[in-house]
């Protein structure tokens, strides 16, 4: 092709990169708006002189691309050929119509399919993506014949082919490489050449700037969709690692709460009703113990409160349902009623607080106005929310006999503990709905 001048807007890591590709066949330009670096090609900050070139390169980020070309647009002419080397390319194509619309000026897309590490070694076999879009057929044979005379491996794609199918490759691999990247790993005495392999494309991706891989993640509309399906595919493939139940003798369950608990009330009217003769029950505390094990596979079921006629929506459970993914089995409800309870070698005078689940003092809030204004409600840290492990605790002295505590009466039997009062709800028609729920 004939000897031509070529201004390359943006002089970044593929800037560079570009510079060597074409170095030996134009007069090369590089425009900045300020002169940050020294190099050995023309640079201007004048960007009216910019555009004396006859091809202009934008080597830009993505997410500038649009700011970039609406302030340059005045320059564009008739005999300009425009060619951007942006890794996504549906974008591009849809910034340069907005602007070139009742113009001449021609714009080629494209996409080198390498970076300032692959091709270090030189461009031979390289693939670089190309669009025709709004260049002559003249235009694009030119550069078409240039590339492969530079032995790049040309591919010739429109850009929505291109994105379909970027996002399924590139992006896949920036993904995994980011993904390797939080995940912390490093290289082992002990690496095989797939970890080696992965540990390079760690490398690769992150050589890159986040906001580049932002920016292929954002702009090609089809890496979306890849990465939802990405994380389907890590889902069923983790799902197959774990045994559909972990023992083979008998039903798993983990519940919320401990012996004497309201769940365990709950779940044993789910066996029996459903007549499940092998099982185990895991008392675990808190909601989000019960979702963590399922997940992690060390029950089969998992049963937490969600609702209370009374008290509402059960706050610690929405919050760890926000945390995990989970198919509900049933849902059912129960009814409940509070009872006061102390020490033994307690009497109601010692008493200045109540422990029990905040759920509890929602459902018995009136009737604890009424009746004990003068004792303190509070709920204990981690898996000391749950009022069974509270009267456990009681039982063994771990807790100050000034305290006492509200659930079921079963309770006091279980923990020898004295019950002050029974029935404290202020309703008398008292539910709590429960899910039962797999992975």
């Amino acid at each position: 092709m004939n000897k031509k001048t070529v201004t390359i807007i943006g002089f970044g890591r593929f800037g560079k990169t570009l510079c060597r590709l074409l170095e030996d066949d134009f007069a090369v330009t590089i425009y900045q708006r300020t002169a940050k670096e020294k190099t050995n090609f023309p640079v201007t900050t004048d960007l009216k002189k910019a555009y004396e070139s006859d091809v202009i390169f934008f080597a830009v980020p993505i997410q500038t691309f649009e700011e970039v070309i609406q302030e340059h647009k005045k320059f564009f002419l008739p005999e300009h050929i425009l060619i951007d080397v942006l890794s996504v390319k549906t974008y591009p194509a849809k910034i340069f119509k907005k602007y070139l619309e009742g113009t001449k000026t021609q714009a080629l897309l494209t996409h080198p399919m390498f970076g300032p590490d692959s091709s270090k070694e030189g461009f031979e076999n390289l693939p670089v993506v190309m669009d025709k879009f709004l260049a002559t057929d003249a235009t694009y044979t030119e550069w078409k014949d240039y590339f492969k005379q530079k032995k790049l491996r040309v591919i010739e794609l429109s850009a929505e082919e291109h994105d379909k199918l970027a996002a399924n490759s590139q992006g896949v691999t920036h993904f995994i490489g980011r993904l390797l990247d939080e995940f912390g790993m490093k290289k082992t005495p002990i690496d095989t050449v797939g970890a080696t392999k992965l540990l390079e494309v760690k490398e690769q991706t992150c050589n890159d700037t986040w906001e580049l891989f932002m920016n292929l993640q954002h702009y090609n509309p089809y890496t979306r969709e890849m990465r939802i399906a990405l994380g389907v595919a890590y889902d069923n493939l983790y799902n197959k690692l774990i045994p559909k139940q972990v023992s083979k003798n008998y039903l798993t369950i983990g519940i919320q709460g401990g012996v004497g608990s309201f769940n365990e009330e709950a779940i044993q009217y789910y066996l029996q009703r459903n007549t499940v003769e092998k099982y185990k029950i895991e008392y675990l505390y808190t909601s989000k113990n019960v979702l963590r094990e399922l997940h992690e596979g060390t029950i089969d079921q998992g049963l937490f409160a969600i609702h209370n006629s009374i008290g509402g929506i059960v706050m610690e459970s929405v919050e760890a349902m926000a945390q995990y993914k989970f198919s509900i089995i049933e849902e059912f409800a129960i009814k409940i009623s509070h009872a006061l309870m102390i020490r033994k070698d307690a009497t109601l005078t010692d008493i200045t607080t109540i422990m029990s689940h905040p759920q509890v003092f929602a459902q018995c809030k009136e009737t604890l106005q009424q009746k004990y204004p003068h004792l303190t409600q509070t709920s204990g840290e981690g898996e000391l929310i749950d009022h069974a492990l509270v009267a456990k605790q009681l039982s063994e002295g771990k807790l100050s006999k000034n305290i006492a505590t509200m659930g079921s009466k079963i309770l006091a039997e279980i923990y020898d503990l004295k019950i002050i009062e029974d029935n404290l709800q202020d309703l008398k028609e008292n539910y709590t709905s429960f899910l039962l729920v797999r992975r």
